[in-house]
């Protein structure tokens, strides 16, 4: 049974996480800090609830300059939270994705 690589849960299925992300991959940035080859092999397999949470709560440019780790994700103060919250839920649960209080009222932190 397949792993999530963000919660450490036994799930049916994951997802393919670009850890640098496609949209990303021309930007001028990526290409002087990341290879070629980094920019399309930096994968995680993430669950879905994981995966969903992670694009709820950051932006691609986020994603793209302080988020391109798993350990950088795991760091991520809602992402944590969302990460032992669902490793305590079954494999096959459903999960409504919410933005934080502070990114819905437009307030950065």
């Amino acid at each position: 049974m397949p792993v999530c690589e963000l919660c450490r849960r036994e799930v049916g299925e994951v997802t393919k996480h670009h850890l640098i992300l496609r949209t990303r991959h021309k930007n001028k940035k990526n290409k002087k800090d990341f290879a070629r080859d980094d920019v399309k092999s930096r994968l995680a397999d993430l669950c879905r609830p994981c995966h969903k949470q992670i694009h709820t709560v950051l932006t691609n440019k986020e994603l793209e300059r302080h988020y391109n780790s798993l350990e950088a994700l795991r760091s991520h103060p809602d992402i944590r939270q969302f990460c032992v919250w669902i490793a305590k839920r079954p494999a096959d649960t459903f999960v409504r994705s919410r933005r934080p209080a502070h990114r819905r009222l437009g307030r950065k932190v």
